[in-house]
């Protein structure tokens, strides 16, 4: 027995412990009030560990945490009755009556001063608190907060509330709101200082300056010159101070202080996708070479059907966030499906974004590639392709928005009278969307299209051809299986390209989504030529490097080969 006793012992004081902690104040708010209640029960807190005697003394306290609670919510006159219920642990019960709340009656809100003529001080108010509402105090001090954080944004830090009143008959149950707010004068940017450890020269640092010395405060403004600075890639360390306690005269010097990043960086990885198997990818960068912050680098991509090496030269134009020119050379071997490809590049880029927010990417490019297709004769061609191409994202995050779309269309053109073999032009445009509703319902569309007009089909090259299937195409399909077939069933590549793609998600946990999808799309000769069709789920997992894809896909038509298969992929949604 005493055995016994000594193994239920612990028990028994978990037991005992557990009740003497439990909530001893319990709230119950007549009629359907859900916000009252829980604003009632975060006031009253943890109750606990009280004697009876103890717990009678303390239901003053908790009547009038409960009413404020209540007021905060716009009830003035709540009926509030307790009970001392029969149990093992004392326990109070509040029952709450709320009655009728205070509503607002009339809302005024002054702007004296400089920012009463700001378009951008108040060009809308928040939309609460508003007349006829149920006064709650929190939209009463967001209001405030508003004002406030507006004044301090635009550049007005002098600004003071000369009025602020909040007044309550709680008989009449009506409440009434005059705000005064006086800006003072607002603050200028003067000059913009560089500082610190940096081997880039001035003229470059000023390109991207876009602030003029004189002009108005803005914390935006402040806020663009930091973040252009920090994903330059010259920088490990951006600090950008514009602080109104250094002004004189009402105007605030931008110092920058900067400090250089290592030159050089190496990194490699290795990764798998079900298009091209496992692969190995190696890159080299040297992200400042001299004080006008030319960059160059090469990178390598290993897989089992194609290895690459590439190198590149690149030149910062005015303004350097966007504008570059970019020079290259590259070799790319291939051995996919019934194409074997050895390709060379040697290429120029200008990339410039126009003002309308279009980022406008002006090549010429000279390509030589020596080629078989289905086992057949190797053909060498040489193409000088001068082109154009024009693309818009907009994203409400980099790595994984949850709106936006991308648009991009390019345009590659070669002619025999112009160091070319063949008379080839050909185009390219994607599409692509992404909405969320409700935080949890999430809708991607896609849509492409190529084309090549050419009076010599043979003489283009496969690299020029078009070739659909796989984790970013049509999936349920082998990576590029999908398109014409010669006489023999070999996949020689199509004249068109036409793939479109919906997908819905569903968040289940803070960084995992399911999905369904299906997807439309063939490489083909002809506009109106079949189209394949695929559909699956899937499932999503937001890593930090971006969205980690695996489906499981049908391709629905089995005379293009269409059956079950795992995607595996990654990389951002648009």
């Amino acid at each position: 027995m005493p055995g016994k006793f000594r193994s239920l012992l612990p028990a028994l004081l978990w037991l005992i412990a557990s009740v003497g902690h439990a909530q001893q104040v319990e709230v119950e708010v007549l009629g359907d009030y859900p916000d009252l209640q829980a604003n009632a029960e975060a006031f009253i807190g943890k109750v606990e560990g009280r004697s009876e005697q103890r717990l009678r003394r303390y239901i003053p306290t908790a009547e009038r945490q409960v009413m404020d609670a209540l007021r905060a919510l716009g009830y003035y006159q709540p009926e509030i009755e307790w009970e001392m219920l029969e149990a093992e642990l004392p326990t109070v019960l509040l029952r709450v009556t709320p009655g009728a709340p205070v509503r607002i009656r009339s809302v005024s809100v002054t702007i004296n001063g400089p920012a009463d003529d700001d378009p951008a001080f108040l060009p809308v108010l928040p939309e609460k608190p508003a007349v006829g509402d149920v006064l709650n105090h929190g939209h009463y001090d967001a209001l405030r907060q508003t004002i406030r954080n507006r004044a301090l944004r635009l550049g007005y830090f002098d600004g003071q509330f000369a009025t602020r009143r909040l007044a309550v008959d709680p008989d009449q149950r009506m409440a009434d709101i005059e705000l005064v707010f006086d800006s003072g004068e607002r603050y200028r940017l003067g000059e913009v200082q560089f500082r610190g450890d940096t081997q880039i020269g001035e003229p470059l640092l000023r390109q991207f300056v876009t602030l003029t010395p004189g002009e108005e405060y803005h914390a935006d403004k402040v806020a663009a010159l930091n973040s252009d600075l920090s994903n330059s890639g010259y920088f490990r360390e951006v600090l950008v101070d514009a602080n109104p306690a250094d002004a004189q005269q009402g105007v605030i010097p931008v110092k920058v202080r900067l400090r250089v990043r290592d030159p050089r960086s190496v990194s490699t990885g290795i990764g798998f996708s079900t298009d091209v198997g496992p692969r190995f990818r190696g890159t080299w960068r040297e992200h400042w070479i001299n004080e006008m912050g030319h960059r160059r680098g090469a990178e390598t991509e290993l897989s089992g059907p194609r290895q690459s090496l590439s190198t590149w030269y690149e030149l910062p134009l005015d303004p350097p966030m966007t504008d570059l020119i970019r020079l290259s050379a590259g070799y790319q071997r291939e051995d996919i499906e019934d194409v074997e490809s050895e390709r060379l590049t040697l290429g120029q880029q200008w990339q410039h974004e126009l003002d309308n927010g279009w980022l406008q990417i002006l090549s010429m490019r000279w390509e030589g590639e020596r080629f078989n297709i289905s086992h057949g004769r190797t053909v060498t061609s040489s193409l000088f392709l001068p082109g154009a191409g024009y693309s818009k994202l907009r994203a409400d995050s980099p790595l994984d928005p949850s709106r936006g779309y991308r648009l991009q269309f390019d345009v590659t053109g070669a002619h025999r009278a112009a160091l070319s073999d063949a008379d080839i032009l050909h185009v390219g445009v994607l599409l692509k969307g992404l909405i969320t509703v409700a935080d949890k319902h999430r809708f991607l569309g896609r849509f492409q299209f190529g084309g090549v007009a050419t009076n010599s089909f043979d003489d283009v090259p496969p690299s020029l051809r078009f070739f659909a299937g796989g984790d970013q195409s049509v999936r349920g399909y082998g990576y590029e299986t999908l398109s014409p077939q010669d006489s023999d069933g070999s996949q020689v590549g199509g004249r068109y390209l036409l793939v479109g793609s919906l997908e819905y998600q569903y968040s289940l946990f803070k960084k995992w989504r399911a999905a369904v999808f299906y997807d439309r799309g063939n490489a083909i000769d002809e506009v109106f030529d079949p189209l394949a069709s695929g559909a699956g789920i899937g499932v999503r997992w937001v890593s930090p490097v971006g969205p980690l894809r695996l489906d499981i896909a049908k391709g629905l038509d089995p005379e293009f080969g269409g059956e079950w298969r795992v995607h595996f992929s990654m990389g951002p949604e648009l």
